[in-house]
């Protein structure tokens, strides 16, 4: 599907995520964005006039959203360029990603960043004009809360679209979905062994306001939860009857992250090693039936991967968007894969959920992972608000 498009190795970066309500909270994405972008920058040297382009992706409106993309591009360096705005809840980077291929394959753009900044916490409480409305009285809207508990179309909360998936495909258990929940948070574990040494290959610490004149730094991501079996057996279930728990479904957090997408002789030029090659072979996209949202990461898996011209079995690493546990099991189930040999080293169940910046840093990991593999293949598939699902497959090389 694409021949053009690399990602330098080491051309990326994502901040630690904090949990909602956490050390984030009093953060505008767009300046913290762009802050810890022009950071990043200066640390690797790089001009961040090298940009023809820049996408953003930020799902969740905070004050002067009107400009967002062309004001994260002045904040790090770039005024010069023009830049677009994407919000898609949870499949925000995948498109940013995809939009930036798009380009670049075309020729009409060469050098690409895609910046992807989000905030949960204090989120908008917006009011929408009701002429009808008795004695003039608005519609009001909490941005995160009323969306993640009701789908305008699917008519019911997040997740209980991972409950009727259960009930649809039926042969999944509350055990099942408790210890892949245990191998999801040991996958994540292993990432932090030996001074969080892989964490350490990707992340870069973000500083925010610790007050008036104080800067603080956070490090580590923030709000991940031990787990053990005898605690995930204890928690009760989010619904009644249900088989998910707060273990077995993602919590949102807030983070950023970049990375550079380019021509192939760019991506050596600012590659970190010139020997290895990551190329964005194809893209893939899928809508799920009625409040079915975490069966679309696999008719979005397959659709990239018959672009890309492989097959599951080909996949060196996959990584995956799971805001709920179901997710994983549904797709291992479809695609004849173990559902405790993917998503090593993190996900997105246990690090949490900026949307945003999200398939970002799974996007990053599996680089890493790949690297570590020697190269090869790697499938990327996640799901979305709207019971939609979007997948991307990279190679390795060197």
């Amino acid at each position: 599907m694409y021949s053009k498009t690399y990602i330098p190795y080491k051309g990326y970066f994502s901040s630690p995520f904090a949990r909602w309500q956490g050390t984030l909270q009093n953060e505008h994405p767009v300046e913290l964005g762009a802050a810890t972008a022009k950071r990043w920058l200066g640390k690797r040297g790089f001009d961040p006039k090298m940009f023809d382009y820049l996408f953003l992706g930020v799902s969740v409106a905070h004050h002067r959203m009107f400009y967002a993309a062309p004001w994260a591009a002045a904040l790090m360096g770039a005024d010069h360029i023009a830049a677009c705005h994407i919000p898609q809840a949870c499949s925000t980077g995948t498109t940013c990603m995809n939009q930036a291929a798009v380009g670049i394959e075309a020729g009409v753009y060469s050098n690409v960043l895609y910046l992807g900044a989000d905030k949960t916490s204090n989120g908008p409480h917006t009011i929408w004009p009701n002429p009808q409305g008795m004695g003039g009285q608005v519609i009001s809207e909490n941005w995160m809360l009323d969306n993640i508990n009701v789908d305008p179309w699917g008519g019911v909360p997040m997740i209980q679209t991972a409950e009727k998936v259960v009930k649809t495909v039926g042969g999944i258990s509350r055990e099942q979905c408790d210890a892949v929940s245990l191998r999801r948070y040991e996958q994540y574990m292993d990432g932090m062994t030996n001074d969080r040494a892989f964490q350490k290959k990707y992340m870069f610490p973000v500083e925010y306001k610790k007050g008036r004149k104080e800067v603080g730094l956070l490090e580590q991501d923030e709000g991940v939860t031990h787990r053990t079996k005898e605690v995930l057996a204890g928690l009760r279930t989010a619904l009644e009857g249900g088989t998910h728990t707060t273990a077995s479904q993602t919590h949102p957090a807030d983070g950023n992250c970049g990375v550079i997408l380019t021509t192939r002789e760019k991506a050596k030029e600012l590659s970190a090693d010139p020997k290895v090659e990551i190329q964005v072979l194809s893209y893939g996209y899928a809508r799920a039936g009625k409040a079915l949202m975490p069966m679309a990461p696999v008719p979005a898996a397959r659709m990239a991967l018959e672009k890309a011209g492989v097959g599951i079995k080909g996949m060196k690493a996959i990584k995956t968007h799971n805001p709920f546990v179901v997710n994983d099991i549904y797709m291992a189930n479809e695609m004849k894969i173990d559902v405790m040999g993917f998503n090593n080293y993190g996900c997105s169940l246990i690090f949490g959920h900026p949307q945003g910046p999200t398939v970002g840093r799974c996007v990053m990991e599996l680089i890493e992972e790949l690297v570590m593999k020697g190269g090869g293949y790697g499938l990327f598939t996640g799901c979305a608000a709207g019971d939609t699902g979007a997948a991307l497959v990279i190679k390795v090389t060197g």
